[in-house]
């Protein structure tokens, strides 16, 4: 770490503690060579992730963005905002890891959906309309089908 006052890269570290909530940490620093103390900041690098969206276009991966859709999704549920925020951090957990820089909003769409099914009828149903584009009942009734089909499957197997 280069000192800004002298520009000499040998310091020694004073003190460690965690910061912006335990995503980055904070170190007090000492330059051996002037003795000046400054604060430096160590965090995780990010690599972005871009979105492509159905029109082709591609955006940078904004989890606000995502958690807005899903609070609209989830108001007068039972899910929680600390709930909601979880599954956002899960969700960009798990394409920080992928190999892949890209990813289609689809995908991102049934990852929430595989979410919001867990938890959620009425979350999974408000938020699949609005992704999947219902334009009639008849859209409505057949996810809805959906659903008692896959928990006729799950009785089965119990």
């Amino acid at each position: 770490m280069q000192c800004p006052s002298c520009q000499n890269t040998d310091s020694r570290v004073l003190e460690s503690r965690a910061a912006e909530g335990g995503r980055s940490v904070r170190r007090r620093r000492e330059c051996l060579n002037c003795e000046f103390r400054f604060t430096t900041y160590e965090r995780v690098e990010m690599v972005p992730i871009t979105v492509i969206k159905r029109n082709g276009h591609r955006e940078i991966f904004n989890r606000s963005k995502l958690l807005h859709g899903l609070s609209r999704a989830c108001e007068k549920t039972e899910l929680t905002p600390s709930k909601l925020e979880s599954i956002v951090d899960e969700l960009e957990l798990s394409l920080q890891q992928s190999n892949s820089r890209e990813i289609t909003s689809s995908e991102i769409g049934e990852l929430v959906l595989g979410h919001l099914k867990e938890l959620s009828e009425v979350a999974y149903v408000r938020f699949a309309s609005v992704y999947r584009h219902f334009r009639s009942v008849s859209d409505f009734v057949s996810t809805l089908e959906g659903m008692n089909a896959d928990k006729a499957e799950l009785a089965a197997l119990v």
